[in-house]
């Protein structure tokens, strides 16, 4: 059977939901995604192609770099809305291919193979501007899509072509490659190409996709190992990937951050650590999971960072015991400025079937903390995530009420 795939994009998601439910047209109006109420270095998740175009404004900035634009429409964020669109959008994806044909890439892009239908279709244009068309009659955003005979070259037509101008649309097949892959400059504007892996190929002597495609394998495989082969294939437009077969991670973690509205103290910060340990180590109960080994970053503003992660003695799952893990991090940080940025990891996921017994472990402290959190998680998931919390949450430095209010750091 031959391979047809399809991406479709929705065009500048989060302003164009925000135009839609406006009845505004998203490429003559100048709005932007953004939190009128947050300071100055606020991220902007998404402006309208009108500000792209006459403006220069890049899809995700900072509110302090965005232009002096009369009638500007700052949107605050509405993740939930953004949300229900998406899903809504994945329901029309789902009437014309089955779910293990869907590959959701993110909240506004999806991928679809398209070949195990084209016996129903006079071709695969016509099925994406069908689905085109009914995204825009129904809920009123512009989708843009790729085709290709693999995901890498459907992906680079969209972004190469279909992004660009109307009907949105372009397909590129392999005869493409020589024609319009290889002359795609810089280099890293190729979906798996970065800064790092253009500047290592610029010292061996290739500056430009065809140099890439007709370099020896030898060498790349020198240079880079097994990606060598990989950055071969994607400049002769070889793509194998299945997208039916599901990527399961050796190791999984669990992350949580945060970008604080102010510089905070360390003292300040211990608060905010306690009540992130509290949601990962939820989110690890709720799935049977223990971690073995934490995380900690913390960023200064304009005076850099610290990193620093620890192997834990055994896997846990108890907050107490992480918590003293993090705090023993924290206190070895070397700059005691001002902290705008925080965030942790928990590594080394696995079943919780087999619980570690510590040497330094108080069991009946330990089984007294578990019947607790026991009865807090059943209030939580009955009456929601803010119906009941430590007395802390309530001084004006602690975050967790608000963010519990938050869908990805950003306003339901």
């Amino acid at each position: 059977m031959e391979r047809t795939i399809a991406i479709i994009d929705l065009k500048s998601f989060y302003a164009s939901c925000e135009c839609a439910v406006r009845h505004l047209d998203p490429f003559t109006t100048p709005l932007v995604c953004c939190d009128p109420y947050r300071g100055k270095n606020s991220v902007v998740m998404s402006v309208t192609p009108y500000l792209k175009k006459h403006y220069g404004v890049p899809n995700v900035c900072r509110k302090k770099d965005l232009p002096m634009v009369k009638g500007m429409i700052y949107a605050q964020p509405r993740m939930s809305l953004y949300l229900q669109i998406s899903a809504r959008i994945t329901s029309i994806f789902l009437d014309y291919v089955a779910a293990e044909d869907l590959h959701t890439y993110s909240v506004d892009e999806s991928f679809l193979n398209l070949g195990p239908y084209m016996h129903l279709y006079p071709s695969a244009e016509y099925v994406v501007q069908t689905i085109q068309s009914r995204i825009y009659k129904e809920l009123g955003i512009v989708a843009t899509a790729g085709i290709g005979p693999n995901m890498f070259l459907a992906k680079t037509a969209l972004d190469q072509e279909g992004k660009k101008k109307p009907p949105y649309i372009a397909r590129w097949d392999y005869s493409d490659v020589p024609t319009k892959l290889w002359h795609i400059h810089p280099i890293t504007k190729i979906w798996g190409i970065n800064v790092g892996i253009a500047s290592h190929l610029s010292r061996i002597g290739i500056r430009d996709l065809k140099g890439l495609a007709t370099a020896p394998v030898s060498l790349l495989e020198k240079e880079f190992g097994v990606m060598g082969f990989q950055l071969h294939d994607i400049a002769n437009g070889i793509d194998d990937c299945d997208m039916q077969e599901r990527y399961v991670p050796k190791e999984t973690s669990l992350t949580l951050g945060q970008t604080l509205r102010r510089g905070y103290s360390n003292d300040e910060v211990r608060l905010l650590l306690s009540e992130m340990v509290d949601e990962l180590s939820y989110r690890m109960r709720q799935n049977d999971q223990q971690t073995g080994k934490v995380s900690l970053w913390i960023g200064y503003g304009e005076d850099g960072g610290f990193s620093k992660q620890r192997k834990l003695a055994g896997a846990t799952s108890s907050p107490t015991y992480l918590k003293s893990a993090l705090f023993g991090l924290l206190n070895e940080a070397p700059y005691t400025g001002d902290i705008h940025h925080i965030s942790i990891c928990f590594g080394s996921l696995h079943s919780s079937i087999y619980e570690q017994v510590f040497l330094d472990c108080d069991a009946e402290r330990s089984q007294k903390e578990e019947k607790i959190l026991a009865a807090l998680d059943k209030t939580r998931e009955r009456y929601g995530a803010n119906a009941i919390f430590y007395a802390s949450a309530l001084l004006p430095h602690s975050t967790l009420r608000e963010r519990h209010e938050q869908i990805g750091g950003h306003r339901r």
